[in-house]
Formats: C-alpha cells, sequence, structure tokens
C-alpha cells in the first residue's frame, strides 16, 4: 500500500515551481539567495549556539545538576526512579539535546514502558527549550529587550511540566 507521504515533497516542489513559472521568478536564483541567507544566519549564530551547549555541558560534567536534583529529591522527599526526571526537568528550558540525552538515559535505566519513561516523556512534549529558542532566535534578528519573552516562556516551561506532571498522575497513575 502507497502512502500519501510519498507523494507530499514532490507535490509541493512541483507546486512551487509552477507558482514560480506563473510568477515569472527563476526558482533557482531564489533558492541560491535563500541558502547564502541561510549560511550567513548559521555563522551570526553559531557563538551563541556553542555558548549554550558549552554552559550545559560543564553543569552536567561537573555534576551540579544531579546533586541539585539530589537536594531537591531529600527535600521533597522523591523516589530515586522520579528523582531521575529533575535534571531532565532543569535542562529542558536550556538545552533541547541535554533533556533528551538525560531523557535517553532514564528510558535506558528504566526500560521505555516503565512510568518514568512515560512521564519524561510528557515532560518533554509539554515543555520548550526556552534559553535556546530566546538566545538563539532573539540574537540573530538583533532583539536585546526580551524580558518579558523570558518570563512568557519560563512560566509556560513550568505550566507545562506541572500539567504534564498531573496528567501523568491521572491518567498512569504516577
Amino acid at each position: 500500500m502507497i502512502s500519501v507521504s510519498y507523494f507530499i515533497i514532490p507535490f509541493i516542489l512541483v507546486f512551487t515551481l509552477i507558482i514560480a513559472s506563473i510568477k515569472k521568478i527563476n526558482a533557482y536564483d531564489s533558492f541560491l539567495k535563500g541558502a547564502k541567507e541561510g549560511m550567513g544566519l548559521v555563522i551570526e549564530v553559531f557563538p551563541t549556539l556553542l555558548a549554550t551547549l558549552g554552559i550545559v555541558g560543564v553543569l552536567r560534567g561537573c555534576g551540579i545538576i544531579s546533586d541539585f536534583g539530589s537536594l531537591i529529591a531529600n527535600v521533597f522527599n522523591i523516589d530515586k526512579s522520579s528523582s531521575e526526571l529533575i535534571p531532565l526537568i532543569l535542562f529542558r528550558p536550556i538545552s533541547g539535546s541535554a533533556s533528551i540525552s538525560v531523557f535517553s538515559s532514564v528510558c535506558s535505566e528504566y526500560g521505555a514502558d516503565s512510568l518514568v519513561c512515560k512521564v519524561g516523556s510528557v515532560i518533554q512534549g509539554s515543555t520548550d527549550t526556552t534559553l535556546y529558542v530566546l538566545s538563539l532566535y532573539f540574537s540573530s534578528i538583533g532583539v536585546t529587550r526580551w524580558k518579558h519573552a523570558l518570563k512568557s516562556g519560563l512560566i509556560a516551561d513550568v505550566v507545562g511540566i506541572g500539567i504534564g506532571i498531573v496528567l501523568s498522575i491521572v491518567f498512569l497513575g504516577f
């Protein structure tokens, strides 16, 4: 059985070429111009991306995040498997790759069908990498006043994490 997904990209490509020919636009030159602009954007954004990934690597490598997670688990009397989600919750607003790495290690330790892995996947899907998005995209377009966007994004992350945990308790019996 042939799926519709096999035809979507060729359809979009042909549709774009038809529209470009109707509007009398040279599609190849437009593509090259966009690719050149994209490479310039990569050069502008790369230092910010490198700094963000470096900071996350240092925090994870020196053990501050795991120590902080253990402290929170001890203060709130959280069991060991649930405390494994604390680094995930802390990394998620900073870096998607770091939170995926933590999530992957949790799932490989407890199993993909475990409750802690399911809760982690709900948290991953309910939140975004707020600090990464703000630093990367706002710096690339020159936005310097992003105080309110940061507050809104972090509030949305806290709400997403909270609702993700509540929904996991309700539907998964966490």
